[in-house]
């Protein structure tokens, strides 16, 4: 929990600078690229969380692997690097791309589908969840068999399940009653 409001902080702080230097966009494309790469690389992630490496050496390999990165985001490393904060990168990264899409009024759409949206189907449904949103929306598609057809849409905190999975669900505790 404590790293969680820390890392908001960092994220805030990131961002407050980007801003006033004219480099949001780029930094958060760093962050993206960064977060990434963090939870791709199994290695790079426990390298990261390692209590007994030297922060020395984790900035060091940080500052090699991410070489083309803003000045910001090298900041942001001297700044783990100051308070030995390295482990909280990962959410970090996060926060700020949720911080800067609440900025430019962007929101993402989560559809959980049972097989992957091909670009006809994810124009369509772009184009309805434009209409329930005034804001700017991105869709991530989630591919789970398990809901057999239909679809999950999940918008900031609400909730729509027209999933057949879910029809059953409901049937089946309808019949049980």
């Amino acid at each position: 929990m404590a790293s969680t409001r820390a890392a908001i902080r960092y994220a805030k702080a990131i961002l407050d600078i980007a801003n006033s230097k004219g480099v949001a966009q780029a930094v958060n494309k760093d962050m993206t690229t960064i977060g990434s790469t963090i939870k791709e690389n199994l290695e790079l992630s426990t390298f990261i969380q390692n209590p007994t490496t030297k922060v020395e050496v984790k900035e060091s390999v940080l500052l090699e692997v991410f070489a083309n990165v803003n000045a910001v985001t090298t900041s942001l490393f001297r700044l783990l690097f100051e308070n030995k904060r390295f482990e909280i990168l990962g959410a970090i990264t996060s926060e700020y791309n949720k911080l800067f899409d609440e900025l430019n009024n962007v929101e993402t759409a989560k559809v959980t589908t049972a097989i992957a949206m091909d670009a006809a189907l994810e124009a369509k449904v772009l184009a309805k969840i434009a209409t329930l949103s005034n804001k700017k929306i991105t869709i991530e598609n989630i591919v789970d068999p398990s809901i057999i057809g239909g679809f999950i849409l999940r918008i900031g905190d609400k909730q729509y399940n027209a999933s057949i999975a879910n029809r059953l669900q409901v049937l089946k505790r309808e019949l049980s009653n």
